[in-house]
């Protein structure tokens, strides 16, 4: 088990809860962590380019010309691709398939070794609640000023990822302003959030969610940090 430091909401320390080492202890397998990372990005990406093949371009219904005797070379239709404005050939098209798989075990542990990062960093900060009542950006901006100042760990920190343990949507408006505050519910969590965060911030019943939503993790010792 590993002890965390819980803070209240004016950041001050106020007790210690355990959190289950093969979740937050976890030794750190990059390669494990970059085939999870690629498979997300790249199943999130989206087929934009598409050219139009021979089949799709408009027009060319009929012969430009006769066969022979026009002097010219024999075509048979401008969508052609070798006519200006024609078909494309070997071009980029929507069907093209950039899904690569990953196995559940191999994701869940990508992801406990990123918190096992931050932990051993010091840049998962534990509070006894996560809440903004008043929904109001200018809120959530001074608090989270407040905490940078008040915790070292958080000294020089700009990009926060608030992990919560339920959809508290006035927390939710007032961070859809910022750049650099990202929100999160304790069971969606993933490799590519974690990574592009520099701080964690979470609720203690969010940690707990952490906790029970993974449970399935393997505990083996030879995958933890001694």
């Amino acid at each position: 088990m590993i002890k965390l430091q819980v803070y209240n909401q004016q950041a001050e320390p106020i007790k210690e809860i355990k959190v289950s080492s093969r979740i937050f202890g976890r030794a750190p397998k990059t390669e494990v962590i970059h085939q999870v990372v690629v498979a997300q990005q790249a199943n999130g990406r989206q087929v934009l380019a598409h050219a139009k093949d021979r089949s799709e371009v408009r027009g060319g219904g009929r012969k430009p010309w006769r066969q022979k005797g026009t002097g010219n070379a024999r075509h048979g239709s401008i969508r052609s691709p070798l006519w200006i404005g024609g078909g494309v050939t070997f071009g980029p098209t929507k069907e093209r398939n950039f899904k690569k798989a990953v196995n559940k075990k191999q994701k869940q542990a990508a992801l406990a070794m990123c918190l096992s990062d931050k932990v051993e960093d010091g840049r998962l900060i534990v509070f006894d609640k996560l809440e903004n009542s008043s929904g109001k950006t200018k809120a959530l901006v001074t608090w989270l000023k407040t905490v940078a100042d008040k915790i070292e760990a958080l000294k020089e920190t700009k990009k926060f990822l608030l992990i919560l343990d339920t959809n508290d949507r006035q927390l939710i408006k007032a961070a859809m302003n910022l750049n650099n505050v990202r929100v999160v519910l304790a069971d969606s969590l993933n490799c590519v959030e974690l990574l592009n965060s520099q701080a964690l911030l979470a609720s203690e019943k969010a940690m707990e969610k952490i906790d029970q939503h993974y449970r399935k993790l393997s505990d083996s010792k030879k995958q933890t940090v001694s």
